[in-house]
């Protein structure tokens, strides 16, 4: 399942940016997190794929996404300037950013190579 973050379950979820100045992952899996607007056409040919990958990886991998619109703060701190923006976040290293519509099979290999998990 995709869950939804607001920018507070952010700061508890995945990082607290205005306690820490340096990346500390706050989760216990690596992540993917979809920066996204209801409006996105490019955002909406995402969204199934997500969904079927958080079935794929459940357990291994969490799935969140974001709306800009209604997080705006939250957009701001990452830069978000065009969407979808997504966000792989490894467990124990630094988040990496990826621009636009991805297909499926480039998710899997962020997966294994980003986030070091194996489908």
């Amino acid at each position: 399942m995709v869950e939804s973050l607001t920018t507070q379950e952010f700061k508890e979820k995945i990082f607290n940016y205005e306690v820490n100045k340096d990346w500390k992952y706050e989760g216990d899996l690596p992540c993917i997190i979809d920066f996204y607007a209801d409006w996105c056409g490019p955002c909406k040919m995402v969204e199934p794929i997500l969904e079927e990958l958080a079935k794929e990886y459940d357990g291994k991998v969490r799935f969140y996404r974001i709306n800009t619109d209604n997080e705006q703060e939250l957009a701001a701190v990452f830069g978000i300037r065009s969407i979808p923006s997504l966000l792989f976040i490894p467990k124990d290293e630094q988040p990496q950013m990826a621009v636009g519509a991805i297909p499926k099979e480039a998710f899997k290999q962020a997966i294994k190579e980003v986030l070091k998990v194996e489908d």
